[in-house]
């Protein structure tokens, strides 16, 4: 069976086990400013023009023209241990059982804002909501299950602010996003790899391929859809400011190829293949040249994988407690139900790979099929802000993120389970019309096992297949933003 997870976990993005600011894959690396508390009091806050994606509505407190822009430098790792497989005949699997798999990646982002008149406010901002990526060692033990997987949703938003009263805005926004996605892992032909030459007990002689074990798959995909922001932002009292934003969920249906390597040629997909010879039912056709099952070097299919990145919805207050200390806090909701399965579907005219793994799998046209289930979340922070000096303001928070994956779900490419992030940052003035905000974050989480196994669509078990694995997972977040008034 060719098992696919995560294009959302695709995007389908959204760091792996290497998830970075947020649970799943989604990110919150759209703003240095705000990462310094952690994100607590994000869109309340009036900080910069990072507000166009994070509270349109708190455009309105900007006055004249700004501009900002920055990285966040990710580095993420995650170490297995005690890994251990079988293959679908229930084989063991030999291969590396411990390592580790890092990441290390930029995150960029740019928000210009202009305000209009008194009342109305706009802004423009490209950042990165959603990612993932990962790479396993070739040879490691879960090869079967993972082996890299990356995601990425780019966007670029437009937004207005509306200043209804002197205490209350509204904003909005539409984002055009761009998502794509890699998956890949070798591919279990039920265990001939492990087999070898104990083929011979099935078929009288020794009939096995070596090129089995080298079979390796990997689906791409990408697609173009609109979201869209709607978001309040009040200071019912002085000091006291208020902030709701909601993100919609956005479609996406990731058109691409899926590609395999090395498979063996059955009855099925035999074709017209001149000088192959059926030995046995069940069993792959030999190749009278080389007297070995036959193989071919590499099939192709155009194929599509629905994705849905969810909705999110939060509450955000900053709280002035005197000239010089402020605190912050946000809660968070993500609708991560929407992410119940991953379905890898033909949409070629000329199937080749689904005429075999749909039948495996139970599903007509299917190439790929892994339960997900995901349940939605919540994520709170809690921040402080220091006006030091007059050209220097210190920042400090603490968050927690639940994790949206149930145990049963836990896979290889994200064994990931709640997590706690520190950061503490900084804003300097340079002059009198720019500063530089500086941040730095670290993430650490209880340890995670995995007990992974092959379903079908009807969410049956397909084989004796079967991952089990210790993760140990951290993560380091710097962050810098220059941002500049016009």
């Amino acid at each position: 069976m060719l098992r696919k997870t995560s294009v959302a976990t695709a995007v389908l993005v959204a760091l792996s086990s290497l998830t970075v600011q947020a649970e799943g894959y989604k990110l919150l690396e759209q703003s240095v400013s705000s990462m310094g508390n952690a994100y607590a009091g994000r869109g309340a806050q009036i900080t910069d023009a990072t507000l166009v994606y994070s509270n349109p509505a708190a455009l309105t407190e900007l006055k004249g023209e700004h501009f900002s822009g920055g990285l966040n430098l990710i580095h993420a790792r995650t170490r297995y241990s005690d890994a251990q497989a079988v293959n679908a005949r229930g084989l063991e699997v030999t291969g590396r059982d411990h390592g580790k798999v890092l990441l290390t990646e930029v995150v960029p982002f740019a928000f210009y804002s202009q305000q209009l008149n008194d009342n109305l406010s706009w802004g423009l901002g490209f950042y990165v909501p959603f990612g993932l990526s990962s790479n396993y060692q070739q040879d490691w033990v879960g090869r079967y299950f993972a082996d890299e997987t990356a995601v990425q949703v780019l966007s670029l938003q437009p937004a207005l602010g509306y200043k209804l009263t002197d205490w209350l805005s509204v904003g909005g926004a539409i984002s055009l996003n761009r998502a794509e996605g890699t998956l890949s892992k070798y591919k279990d032909h039920s265990g001939l790899c492990e087999l070898g030459s104990g083929i011979a007990q099935l078929a009288g002689r020794d009939l096995s391929n070596a090129a089995f074990c080298d079979s390796h798959y990997e689906v791409t995909g990408s697609d173009v859809s609109l979201g869209y922001t709607l978001a309040l932002h009040a200071e019912p009292l002085s000091g006291t400011r208020l902030a709701l934003i909601y993100h919609s969920a956005v479609r996406y249906t990731l058109s691409g190829d899926s590609e395999i390597t090395n498979t063996p040629i059955t009855a099925a997909t035999a074709g017209n293949t001149p000088g192959l010879i059926s030995v046995a039912p069940g069993l792959p056709l030999v190749d009278a040249s080389t007297g070995r099952f036959a193989a071919r070097d590499l099939l192709t299919e155009r194929s599509k994988l629905a994705l849905t990145t969810p909705a999110t919805l939060t509450f955000s207050l900053d709280q002035q407690l005197n000239a010089k200390l402020s605190v912050q806090g946000s809660l968070l909701w993500t609708g991560w139900s929407v992410f119940k399965s991953i379905d890898i579907v033909s949409k070629d005219a000329n199937p080749s790979i689904s005429l075999s793994t749909g039948a495996q799998l139970g599903g007509m046209g299917y190439i790929g099929y892994i339960p997900e289930y995901w349940h939605d979340t919540w994520s709170f922070s809690l921040g402080a802000t220091y006006q030091y000096q007059a050209d220097l303001t210190l920042r400090a928070g603490i968050a927690y993120d639940e994790n949206p994956i149930r145990t049963v779900h836990k896979t290889a490419r994200i064994p990931t389970s709640d997590r706690v992030w520190l950061t503490t940052g900084l804003t300097t003035r340079l002059s009198a019309q720019s500063t530089l905000d500086l941040a730095y974050g670290y993430m650490f989480m209880d340890d995670v096992a995995i007990n992974e196994f092959e379903y079908g669509v009807a969410d049956n078990r397909l084989n004796q297949a079967n991952l089990q694995a210790n993760y140990r997972n951290k993560a380091h977040v710097l962050g810098v933003q220059f941002n500049y008034q016009f």
